[in-house]
């Protein structure tokens, strides 16, 4: 499905990120990881550290990378608890910052290479953020965006040879999900294979005719 394709990873050290990494390299991807942590093992494929909030070294470690053929936006981050009218700002600005301003800085370095041949962008949306949900002001309007982002990016770059699209997950079974909810149900939530399968189907020429797609992938949920 990927073979002879190379892709970009967001976001490469957290649960998804690994778990996209090992599904696009069995299905024939080179992979190229990016990510803030110091180091992450990405098996036949390469590692870049990078502050993804920092747009000028955001650019220049994509721009450092020749062509690929793809960019999965993983990088993005979760909390809830906040009311909408609490009067703090601190995890609004950050939810953004996570999940908006990285998304932006990487597309923003991206595209131009991608202009380059066909490409793909798969970003990450919340099945929970097509609604407003109690205690879950700030991520979902953050992730709202990140819809809308993909949805108008789709329109702008379509022409190019570039489909856009985003998945949107239910609950994620990963290890600090369990250990904030450990009396749910795991068995209903998505897996990260299973997730980052869907999201390679996307970054794939089989998803060619595919734009502007906000794709449900909710497990049992």
């Amino acid at each position: 499905m990927l073979e002879n394709k190379r892709l970009v990873i967001t976001g490469a050290a957290g649960s998804l990120g690994k778990a996209a990494a090992s599904v696009a390299r069995n299905h024939g991807a080179e992979v190229i990881g990016l990510d803030i942590v110091e180091s992450a093992e990405i098996p036949g494929g390469s590692y870049h550290q990078v502050d993804l909030l920092n747009r000028d070294a955001t650019r220049e470690v994509i721009s450092s990378l020749g062509s690929f053929d793809a960019v999965l936006n993983i990088a993005g981050g979760f909390a809830m608890g906040m009311e909408a009218a609490e009067a703090s700002d601190e995890q609004w600005d950050w939810m953004f910052r996570i999940n908006v301003e990285t998304l932006r800085n990487t597309v923003m370095a991206a595209v131009p290479v991608l202009k380059q041949q066909r490409g793909a962008i798969v970003n990450v949306g919340a099945l929970g953020a097509l609604s407003g949900q109690a205690g879950m002001s700030a991520y979902g309007c953050a992730k709202s965006s990140v819809m809308r982002l993909t949805e108008s990016l789709s329109e702008e770059l379509k022409a190019d040879g570039i489909n856009v699209n985003a998945v949107l997950p239910s609950i994620i079974d990963t290890p600090p999900n369990r250990e904030g909810m450990p009396d749910a149900d795991f068995s209903s939530w998505v897996t990260p294979e299973k997730l980052a399968e869907v999201m390679c189907f996307l970054a794939s020429d089989a998803a060619s005719a595919v734009h502007g797609a906000l794709l449900p992938v909710k497990g049992l949920a």
